[in-house]
């Protein structure tokens, strides 16, 4: 099975209201594998990015004045994805987005969802932690999926991420196929070379022991939880 896991990057949050994409990033997995595939590309989106959006992801209107519009890179997308299923957070966010895009071409080419199947991985996560915050950065904690590096949105660092999260989600993560090059970062196109988490030069975590102190506040903390629940305190319950 060949599943392209996508993000996008906007204008601003309604394509309804004339928004645009700035960035389209995309990983492929085949057989649940990460095979080092992947299209990542920046784009002009012919207006103005929104102050709120920048703040978001931090894609400028400078940064992307020299960048290509959608209709120079359609094609070489489309045919990156076709026949895939894609898996998205937020689904309808982001087909909705590429759909305005395509629809806004001469008509040669089709909607995304008809030559591709859908999986939105925020409804899974809903069906699945039902009442519990299940956005990317929640199930990155959920799951022990390292998204140190995320500062700001960024569609190739969240649909590796997201790729992560899903393949844990769904029954583990098996092998990633990662090569020392990264792309230019300005735009793209697709590569076989794969790709490397922005994260993968980090240093390991400190290992910090529990101070004397930091023992008795939990204690104090749990009689505290005992006297206003009647003793009933999950913790010690669990653990003793």
């Amino acid at each position: 099975m060949r599943q392209i896991v996508l993000d996008t990057e906007t204008t601003g949050l309604e394509a309804s209201q004339g928004h645009r994409i700035i960035e389209i990033g995309c990983v492929e997995l085949v057989n649940r594998r990460l095979t080092g595939n992947h299209y990542h590309q920046y784009i002009n989106p012919e207006r103005e990015v929104d102050q709120g959006a920048i703040e978001v992801h931090g894609i400028t209107n400078e940064f992307l004045k020299d960048k290509p519009v959608f209709a120079r890179i359609a094609e070489e997308f489309m045919e990156f994805v076709t026949g895939a299923e894609l898996v998205i957070h937020n689904a309808a966010f982001d087909i909705g987005f590429l759909n305005a895009e395509l629809q806004r071409l001469d008509g040669s080419l089709p909607d995304v969802d008809t030559v591709c199947t859908v999986v939105d991985s925020l409804t899974m996560a809903r069906k699945k932690h039902p009442g519990q915050r299940n956005t990317l950065d929640a199930l990155c904690t959920r799951y022990m999926v390292d998204n140190s590096q995320r500062d700001l949105h960024g569609a190739l660092l969240d649909a590796e991420i997201l790729a992560d999260v899903y393949l844990a989600m769904t029954g583990g993560q098996t092998t990633f196929a990662l090569s020392d090059q990264d792309g230019d970062g300005e735009g793209g196109g697709r590569s076989g070379e794969g790709i490397r988490r922005l994260a993968s030069g980090r240093q390991p975590l400190p290992v910090t022991g529990v101070s004397e102190a930091e023992i008795a506040a939990h204690e104090a903390q749990l009689e505290a939880i005992a006297a206003s629940s009647g003793g009933k305190v999950l913790w010690r319950e669990l653990y003793g």
